[in-house]
């Protein structure tokens, strides 16, 4: 037994190894063909190389498809440019983009690769499919963790390897089936590993409703976003987040209880996690029966904690806008004493996103509660914050503060004189 694990070792290193030289060979060799410099529209904003796949994210930029995924698939939920949250991680092919670049190719003698020049040949698809088996066996644990280490690494190194799932009804089950019997916790390395890799495998569009509607794998995510480490946790909710993108998804999601543990792990986790939590809260919010949930499970105190300790505020601030549209989470925001704090963040030299974000919150507080409008005058009638917004916020900040205060000057206009 020693001896044949120490032969897959040496077999899994060999391929490794020869994977990271081809793709180092090809890509030093395309670039030695770029005599030409090509129009800066043409080259990906994060390779600054020519795009060989061109695909649109949801923000409306452009990249080269192995890059975005790689940015993706790190956990980042922003667009790289616009640095605006992500309703969802949909990558749709650029064909105008694509025809552009190869005309400029051929009219400069350039060959443009294949945007599937990374596609695996036989014997690779051989080899993942022996580590997928290695998984659905009876190997004991090393080996399970050595064969689920290097189908993360594959998947995550390798888009078009992801398609791999798309083929095959069952690689999926295969991939799980460590954690399917017994306690999922068991074995934190080998979770963490198969964690990942169905966030990997989740980015490859034509994957979404395979993954998620397999008995088996939404279940499983939200158990191991419950109990995992807080590396396994924050990709539980980075897959979830990815799923979530497609609409019917969303339903199975919720239903498997999702949103407890995430709004948990928004509140317990370091940076990265918390990030991954609100892009899953945010996009399973997206349909509006979920907000009310979210708010149950806690949320709004979550967001106003983080507000206030001025942790990922522009985030917070997407979500809370989202959540507080109608009565519960209104309260819920004044007894934690939501004016105070969004005022305060105002007078601070804050982002014009920020100051934006306060006031449509204030405007929506002081429309459902006239309590608050009064609050909002106290603190008007001393230091004119909302005024001197309405004076010199962004064009949206400007006519958000104008109605506040107007609408504090038709209820309070004679009770400084009075």
């Amino acid at each position: 037994m020693a001896e044949s694990s120490r032969r897959l070792a040496a077999d899994e290193l060999k391929r490794e190894l020869q994977i990271r030289v081809n793709c180092i060979v090809e890509d030093a060799d395309y670039n030695l063909k770029l005599r030409a410099t090509p129009p800066p529209e043409y080259l990906c904003p994060l390779s600054h190389q020519l795009m060989k796949d061109p695909v649109v994210l949801a923000s409306g930029r452009t990249y080269d498809r192995p890059f975005i995924e790689k940015w993706l698939n790190e956990g980042n939920r922003t667009c790289p440019e616009t640095k605006e949250v992500l309703p969802n991680s949909d990558l749709i092919p650029n064909l105008l983009m694509r025809k552009l670049i190869s005309l400029w190719c051929n009219d400069h003698g350039i060959e443009l690769p294949d945007k599937d020049h990374g596609v695996f040949p036989e014997s690779d698809r051989h080899h993942f499919n022996s580590l997928l088996e290695i998984l659905s066996s009876n190997h004991d644990v090393p080996e399970k963790i050595k064969a689920a280490k290097l189908v993360r690494i594959l998947t995550k190194r390798f888009p078009p390897l992801r398609a791999f799932f798309e083929g095959d009804s069952v690689a999926v089950t295969k991939l799980l089936h460590p954690l399917m019997s017994g306690n999922v916790n068991d074995h934190p390395k080998l979770q963490e590993e198969l964690i990942t890799t169905v966030m990997n495998i989740s980015l490859h569009d034509a994957n979404k409703k395979l993954v998620a509607t397999n008995p088996v794998v939404i279940p499983l995510l939200v158990e191991s976003l419950k109990f995992g480490t807080l590396e396994t946790r924050s990709n539980s909710a980075a897959a979830l987040c990815t799923l979530s993108s497609l609409e019917s998804n969303k339903c199975i999601i919720m239903k498997a209880g999702a949103l407890e543990p995430l709004v948990k792990l928004l509140d317990e986790g370091p940076l990265l996690a918390m990030k991954d939590a609100a892009a899953a809260i945010y996009s399973l919010s997206l349909v509006k029966e979920n907000r009310a949930i979210a708010v149950f499970e806690g949320a709004i105190k979550v967001i106003m904690k983080k507000i206030t300790g001025r942790i990922l505020i522009d985030k917070m601030f997407v979500l809370l806008a989202m959540l507080s549209s109608y009565d519960k989470p209104i309260e819920q925001m004044v007894k934690l004493d939501a004016v105070s704090c969004l005022l305060s963040i105002i007078k601070e030299d804050t982002s014009d996103k920020s100051k934006e974000h306060c006031i449509a919150i204030l405007h929506t507080l002081c429309y459902n509660d006239r309590t608050r409008l009064q609050e909002m005058w106290r603190d008007e009638s001393v230091k004119g914050t909302i005024a001197n917004l309405a004076l010199n916020g962004t064009t949206r900040a400007k006519r958000k503060a104008k109605e506040i205060v107007e609408r504090i000057d038709k209820y309070f206009s004679g009770a400084q004189t009075s």
